[in-house]
């Protein structure tokens, strides 16, 4: 079972507007439950590189609690600049975009991270957050990338 969970999230990926790279990845429980980190670069902006860490059942854990096709919604992001920067056309309005998606179970639940622009303060805003189908998620987690008195491109 675990080894579809790599090819059901690469199959889902594709939709993806982001593409990640598995950077780390680690056991937190005897169980073999882990956290996976992935790096993917903001398709956007050049020069800004996201990392998210998520949970990852294992095999163990999906045969005793059942709900084998869902992972949970926990996340966390941290978002820096990695080269210098190059701004294409993103949204700048208030809802900003979704950036990256990753499905977290088979049709119901997917990990999203969306960047929205901060004109005043100059800043980027990213935010991963689960979505449901039937219910939203108050698990999110937040980063943030200054452009103040940076040499930004625009693209």
């Amino acid at each position: 079972m675990r080894s579809l969970i790599p090819a059901a999230l690469a199959l889902s990926m594709l939709a993806a507007p982001a593409l990640a790279e598995q950077v780390g990845e680690f056991s937190n429980d005897w169980v073999g439950n882990g956290v996976e980190v992935e790096a993917f670069p903001d398709p956007g902006v050049q020069g800004v590189t996201c990392h998210v860490a998520h949970f990852s059942r294992s095999l163990i854990d999906r045969v005793t609690k059942g709900n084998w096709f869902e992972d949970p919604s926990n996340a966390s992001i941290a978002c820096r600049q990695t080269g210098p920067l190059a701004i294409g056309d993103i949204e700048t309005d208030e809802e900003g975009e979704d950036i990256f998606g990753q499905r977290l179970s088979l049709v119901f639940k997917s990990l999203a991270v969306r960047r929205i622009w901060d004109q005043k303060n100059q800043t980027l805003i990213y935010v991963v957050y689960s979505k449901q189908i039937t219910e939203g998620s108050a698990k999110i987690a937040i980063s943030t990338v200054s452009t103040f008195n940076q040499d930004v491109r625009k693209e």
